[in-house]
């Protein structure tokens, strides 16, 4: 039965267009989404601020990711299930959490202590740039022009949307250092991330909150923090398990199908986002700074949405485990039954193959360029 269906749906493959360009959409709209819950999470945590301390709030919000996302992944699997990651894929979560979850936060407090709100908005654009730079430096993901002008025109705008007048307020270099310092962790952590994206979305993100918030929740304790009563606290962990839990499940999707340089290009119109849903719950106005980040930004998204990258290239054989559908590059068998249209998950192999379609630096593009 197996074979039978399997025969189908090759043959139906043959004389039907490829779902690539689709797909690629979905993931565009799983990074989108990513930036809007983040980007809203903002204006509300503003509102929290003066409710505990910095070192605690940042806690309570990954605390709240952490525990949310394990309940909801207990819920969908019906009880505890593996992790389904590899031997060789704990070191690259290990060392996101460690960078995005305990040092980027750090960094991150410390310099807010010495650092004014203007610079420190500035300074977080740093993080899409730094993202890029190490997708294609180290990792020697694709850049293409149209990519590298999309992403300077979403960071120009951020830069924009940020800038108030004026820098001022900072003592001295060291807090905008650490600021700085916690975007290149951050940048670090998106790209680490980016080794496991292939693996359970649900288990990825809710490790990192619930490690991320029990570290920094144990800190504010230890300077002196104490919780705040029962509703702020719940608020607090709800607003986490949407603008830091939800919204990292919908990055690491998007980093499975865009590659880390893009995925945090869309991200980084989160601030614009936060913009907007400020100007509704808190009633402040716009200026035309936003409305020239507004432009920057749409022409951004647009240069990448009309991304066009095609050319011959080859896949090296490879093992792994994800929900797919039978597409151009999954033409394996099963030992299962299962629907020739339904998207499912299991571990399969990738054998050698050579061919040319449009195509982004998703999990099973991570070719050279020449």
């Amino acid at each position: 039965r197996d074979e039978g269906v399997s025969g189908y749906r090759f043959h139906r493959m043959a004389s039907s267009p490829s779902p690539a360009s689709t797909m690629n959409h979905i993931y565009v709209i799983h990074a989108l989404l990513a930036a809007a819950l983040f980007g809203a999470s903002t204006p509300f945590a503003k509102l929290l601020v003066g409710e505990m301390s910095p070192w605690l709030l940042a806690g309570l919000l990954y605390l709240g990711s952490g525990l949310g996302l394990a309940a909801a992944r207990l819920i969908r699997d019906r009880g505890w299930t593996p992790s389904g990651l590899a031997t060789g894929e704990w070191p690259w979560l290990l060392g996101a959490i460690f960078f995005g979850g305990i040092l980027g936060p750090l960094a991150l407090m410390f310099g807010l202590t010495r650092t004014s709100g203007s610079t420190a908005s500035l300074l977080l654009n740093l993080e899409a740039v730094l993202t890029a730079v190490i997708a294609w430096v180290v990792f020697k993901e694709n850049a293409d022009r149209r990519i590298v002008l999309g992403m300077l025109a979403i960071v120009a705008g951020g830069v924009v949307l940020s800038w108030s007048g004026g820098a001022g307020g900072t003592s001295d270099g060291v807090g905008p250092f650490a600021i700085a310092a916690g975007c290149w962790c951050w940048a670090i952590d998106n790209n680490l991330t980016r080794r496991v994206s292939a693996s359970d979305a649900l288990f990825i993100a809710g490790t990192k909150g619930a490690v991320a918030g029990t570290v920094n929740v144990g800190l504010a304790f230890v300077l002196g923090a104490s919780l705040p009563s029962g509703s702020i606290l719940w608020g607090t962990m709800a607003v986490g398990l949407l603008g830091y839990g939800i919204s990292l499940v919908l990055f690491v999707l998007a980093l499975r199908g865009l590659g880390t340089a893009r995925t945090g290009a869309y991200f980084s119109t989160a601030p614009f986002i936060g913009a907007v849903v400020s100007l509704v719950l808190l009633g402040e106005t716009t200026s035309l700074a936003f409305w020239i980040a507004a432009a920057l930004m749409g022409w951004g998204v647009w240069l990448h949405l009309t991304e066009h990258h095609e050319h011959k290239h080859g896949h090296e054989p490879l093992a792994h485990r994800h929900r797919h559908i039978h597409d151009a590059h999954h033409r394996h068998e099963h030992d299962f039954a299962w629907g020739a249209d339904d998207p499912h998950e299991h571990w399969h192999q990738h054998e050698t193959m050579v061919h040319k379609h449009p195509h982004f630096p998703d999990i099973h593009h991570r070719h050279l360029h020449g």
